[in-house]
């Protein structure tokens, strides 16, 4: 079953080799028009398809009009090509370039990991054996975040004091 995939140009064809000449399309991924491209914003919400995975990350193909990296060291679950997901524009270069992330970039990203924080807690009755010394797939099985998110976030819970750093976790404070 062939997938169907959205992208600006397509290019379409019978297929001769099926004798019921069945009309197929394929996208020209590589070869996105200039004009008319979308002016895209730093932090902006945007929906990726996926292309495929270079040495460096995935190519993406961003709101079905312009391309951007997904940078491997950055993105921590799977993706496959064809996909649909949701992202960001983390930074749109001088070269005209795109750069993604699947999370939202900056202070916002860590308030989101910090509200997904005391929710766990909080349905684990105030505290959770996850430290900032806990292995990095724990961490983003647990919240789907890096660790160095994940640090950042518990430091801002520490400093608002809402949480305590313990030798065996963290906790909730009581109030």
């Amino acid at each position: 079953m062939a997938r169907k995939v959205r992208a600006k140009r397509v290019r379409v064809r019978r297929n001769l080799a099926d004798k019921g000449g069945s009309i197929v399309a394929s996208p020209k991924l590589d070869r996105l028009p200039d004009e008319g491209q979308a002016e895209f914003q730093e932090g902006q919400s945007v929906e990726l398809l996926i292309c495929d995975q270079t040495d460096i990350g995935y190519r993406a193909i961003i709101n079905s009009s312009g391309e951007g990296l997904l940078y491997k060291n950055e993105v921590f679950q799977t993706l496959i090509k064809g996909q649909h997901i949701s992202g960001f524009i983390k930074k749109v270069r001088d070269d005209g370039k795109v750069d993604l992330c699947l999370q939202k970039p900056g202070v916002e990203k860590v308030d989101d990991v910090s509200e997904k924080i005391i929710e766990r807690l909080r349905a684990a009755g105030g505290s959770i054996a996850v430290d900032d010394k806990s292995q990095p797939e724990v961490i983003y099985r647990l919240f789907g975040t890096s660790k160095k998110t994940y640090k950042k976030a518990i430091g801002a819970l520490y400093r608002k004091r809402l949480i305590l750093i313990e030798s065996d976790g963290i906790r909730l404070v009581r109030k």
